[in-house]
């Protein structure tokens, strides 16, 4: 089973210490087994307690950004779902790559 590592008590995320297919078990604050909603990667944050539409994403302790739509437990915290509290773009951002739409390579 793959590790989720929760770092403050307050939290309300977790990251993953590795891929995961279907559940984890909780380590740092936190204790049990969280069971996933979908495949969620390596260094990728899981919900570990439900967040409603507009609540404070918490992670160190401190709020990192803003739900865009309710989150479940054991669901895949991203850009799909969640805005920045730190980069004014994170709305741009592509959800896969996070690279910003608003830039272009040539």
């Amino acid at each position: 089973m793959s590790i989720a590592f929760q770092i403050h008590a307050a939290d309300n995320v977790a990251t993953l210490l590795g891929d995961a297919e279907d559940r984890v078990s909780l380590r740092g604050e936190a204790a049990g087994d969280v069971v996933l909603l979908r495949p969620i990667a390596l260094g990728h944050k899981v919900a570990v307690a439900d967040i409603a539409a507009g609540a404070a994403v918490v992670k160190f302790g401190i709020p990192i950004g803003t739900a865009s739509t309710a989150i479940a437990r054991g669901d895949w915290v991203h850009l799909h779902n969640c805005t920045s509290g730190f980069d004014e773009r994170s709305g741009d951002f592509d959800v896969i790559t996070g690279a910003g739409k608003d830039m272009r390579y040539d």
